[in-house]
């Protein structure tokens, strides 16, 4: 369907967007769920086609993206600062932007660290950690939660599997904020200019750690990387310098938001809370149905080679298309009547879309489940009376939203 009126049907940036963008989705799912914007992109809201687009194989590269309003804006935005024009941050060249074969060699290389049993291996230095933020926060009878343990506990697991040296970590958080912006609609000329600035300044730090990395070899992932890419294998400089970026940047932003959405929707669902913290073996299965009711990543992108159909709407060839994650988690056509609500126990929940589908499913998805496994279970076991302490504030991002500001108290 094509939008004809002069405010759009999806429009995040509307006042209030951020915070709760359910109601947008439902009423495109309602009204348009083959959605065509003003601006020139396509935006699919309900669950099978979100699911189906994800694993149809289309390309992620932004090269394919044909002439129009959207390469236009993206130009305006981005163009200037960056040479050739509208390129992805890092130069497309992290696995996430780019199509097979390329694709399919980066993931085959960085894989290596994700297997079943390595995840398994790290779930006891996950729990000191936790056990260790949690000792800390014990001492207060009021803590941030974002600080305190959605931060600092994805940031250090990554840390340590990268083998990186120790860093400035309130400006890399900072930076990689930023960077994430990447990912969503961006409509200020300064916001891309922040993030054209961002990334060039965390490829400094990415190539000061491979520096590093190279006089003191270690058994870790970024040695791996490096000595692949020594033997001639698989990375240039470049790239090497992009998967380093996309693993450290993607392998703890989207954990913050699991573990401070998923905490602030237990805290809001009393009942559900109660369940979790009297049966921690729940832990498992509500992670899923968290990951579900909030998605951490909210649209994941795709672009057409050709033509396609999806229900009576044609999407032309060249076409960027939004897979909205967010609203196909709460699709009550999948889901039923009670998509809306947070059911920790709901069988169903593992079909959620929050790790995408297809070639691009996210690597990381296991550790993320371990980390927040652990998280919920300790958290609500230690502090029974675990319970809101203040205004929640979220970071404003329309992609990789969650909360900023989760303040908490724990007796």
């Amino acid at each position: 369907m094509t939008a004809t009126s002069s405010a759009p049907l999806f429009d995040p940036f509307a006042p209030g967007f951020t915070d709760n963008p359910y109601p947008q989705y439902a009423t495109l799912r309602d009204a348009a769920p083959v959605y065509e914007h003003p601006l020139g992109f396509w935006l699919l809201t309900c669950y099978d086609d979100v699911s189906w687009l994800l694993r149809a194989g289309l390309s992620v590269e932004d090269r394919n993206v044909a002439e129009g309003p959207f390469t236009q804006l993206r130009d305006q935005i981005r163009g200037e600062q960056t040479p050739g024009g509208g390129q992805t941050p890092s130069g497309g060249l992290s696995m996430l932007d780019r199509d097979p074969p390329d694709h399919t060699r980066l993931r085959r290389l960085v894989s290596k660290a994700f297997t079943p049993r390595t995840i398994q291996e790290l779930q006891p230095r996950i729990g000191a950690l936790v056990d260790s933020m949690l000792d800390a926060a014990e001492q207060q009878q009021q803590v941030e939660l974002v600080e305190a343990l959605a931060f600092p506990l994805p940031f250090a697991v990554i840390a340590e599997m990268l083998g990186t040296p120790s860093a400035d970590q309130g400006r890399i958080r900072q930076l990689s904020g930023t960077i994430v912006r990447a990912l969503e609609p961006v409509n200020d000329a300064d916001v891309g200019a922040a993030i054209i600035a961002a990334d060039a300044e965390m490829a400094e730090i990415a190539a000061d750690m491979i520096s590093w990395k190279r006089a003191n070899p270690a058994d870790d992932l970024l040695t791996a990387l490096i000595q692949a890419e020594d033997d001639g294998d698989v990375l240039n400089d470049d790239e090497l310098i992009a998967q380093t970026l996309l693993l450290y940047i993607a392998g703890h932003e989207t954990t913050v938001n699991l573990i401070a959405g998923g905490t602030l929707a237990l805290l809001n669902y009393p009942s559900q809370l109660a369940l979790l913290r009297d049966d921690p073996t729940l832990a498992v299965n509500a992670v899923e149905e968290l990951l579900r009711y909030d998605s951490p990543v909210q649209a994941s992108r795709r672009i057409t080679l050709e033509p396609v159909k999806i229900r009576d709407v044609v999407i032309p060839a060249g076409a960027f298309v939004m897979a909205s994650l967010g609203s196909a988690n709460r699709d009550e056509r999948f889901w039923g009547a009670d998509a809306s609500e947070l059911k920790l126990a709901r069988e169903s929940a593992r079909q959620h879309v929050s790790f995408g589908a297809g070639p691009h499913h996210c690597l990381g998805a296991s550790l993320a489940r371990l980390e927040a496994t652990i998280a919920f279970q300790r958290l609500t076991s230690r502090f029974p009376n675990l319970a809101l302490a203040g205004d929640v504030t979220w970071n404003g991002r329309i992609n990789l939203r969650g909360p900023a500001h989760l303040p908490v108290s724990l007796s």
